[in-house]
């Protein structure tokens, strides 16, 4: 017996500042940020969230070492891959690489790179 897993729930990016977070995956990826168990934060898009957590004030249970600017995430695109270079370089946000070709969990994708403000590496 094994365990099986349908999709991804959730995951958690811990972060210095998350109004900045909340800022930043709100304007240039457009997340909607919702409030949930009072004041804890998190980023909705499709059927998933990223929750966020402060750094230094996470909520139990945790990642042993938890760390800003720690992840790798690859977003699946929802929309005009030429507009999202064109909202991103409009940002000011500097394309770390691509557009490539990677092949994703379903097959090949063109992709590009790019850190959110905690430095954590963002493909799209």
């Amino acid at each position: 017996m094994t365990v099986r897993i349908a999709r991804l729930d959730h995951l958690i990016f811990t972060v210095r500042d998350i109004g900045e977070i909340c800022t930043f995956y709100e304007r240039v990826l457009g997340m909607e940020i919702k409030r949930f168990a009072g004041e804890r934060m998190a980023l909705h898009f499709g059927d998933q969230k990223i929750n966020l957590h402060k750094a230094g004030a996470e909520f139990e249970p945790k990642a042993a070492r938890p760390t800003p600017g720690s992840a790798d995430l690859c977003l699946v695109l929802d929309g005009s891959f030429v507009q999202a270079v064109a909202t991103l370089q409009s940002e000011k946000i500097e394309l770390i690489e691509g557009p490539v070709e990677r092949i994703g969990a379903v097959g090949s994708m063109q992709s590009i790179y790019f850190r959110h403000p905690d430095g954590n590496l963002i493909g799209v």
